[in-house]
């Protein structure tokens, strides 16, 4: 009888906990921990236009690799900012280049939540500078409650969804894209 309490006891424990670590919805789906980021993003309808853009740059097979990535994901309104045509001429074979350098700018190599992130922008007094898979560089900083980045080219863009688990990672929702040099 003690074992089988316990075991309820264990069963109940480990639902809350994982209630308490159920990933936030994105593009009004479910994301779920245990696909990689290709599976996830390809369910958003937030990110119709990020997931053509990693087919056309031909990075799906490496964002479902086993990495692990931390992914700023632009949603379909981030892309929207950019000038008229920008992302069809973008998609374009002969552009495929330049597509890859701005979307490997929005991946950072390894697994960073958000209190990662925080713990980096602490330890360098209020702002924190990461490395992207393109080779350039990224500015971290809060304001209020907010996480801000800041490119290259100083653009700025917003976190409005932080800490989506992936089993390759984590992606964390931007309402602006990102822009290398």
């Amino acid at each position: 009888m003690k074992r089988t309490f316990f075991t309820v006891i264990a069963l109940v424990a480990m639902a809350f906990t994982t209630q308490a670590q159920k990933n936030p919805m994105v593009g009004g789906a479910a994301m779920y921990a245990n696909k990689d980021i290709v599976d996830n993003a390809v369910n958003s309808k937030d990110h119709t236009t990020l997931v053509a853009a990693v087919k056309a740059a031909g990075l799906v097979e490496t964002l479902k690799s086993a990495g692990p990535f931390t992914v700023f994901a632009p949603t379909n309104e981030a892309f929207a900012k950019l000038p008229a045509g920008t992302v069809e001429m973008l998609v374009k074979p002969e552009n495929k280049a330049l597509l890859t350098k701005i979307l490997t700018y929005h991946v950072v190599p390894g697994k960073m939540t958000a209190a990662d992130i925080a713990k980096a922008i602490k330890a360098g007094k209020g702002k924190a500078e990461f490395s992207t898979a393109s080779g350039g560089k990224l500015w971290a900083w809060m304001e209020g409650k907010k996480l801000v980045l800041k490119d290259e080219k100083g653009g700025m863009s917003t976190v409005t969804i932080a800490n989506v688990m992936q089993k390759n990672g984590v992606i964390h929702v931007v309402d602006t894209v990102l822009m290398p040099n």
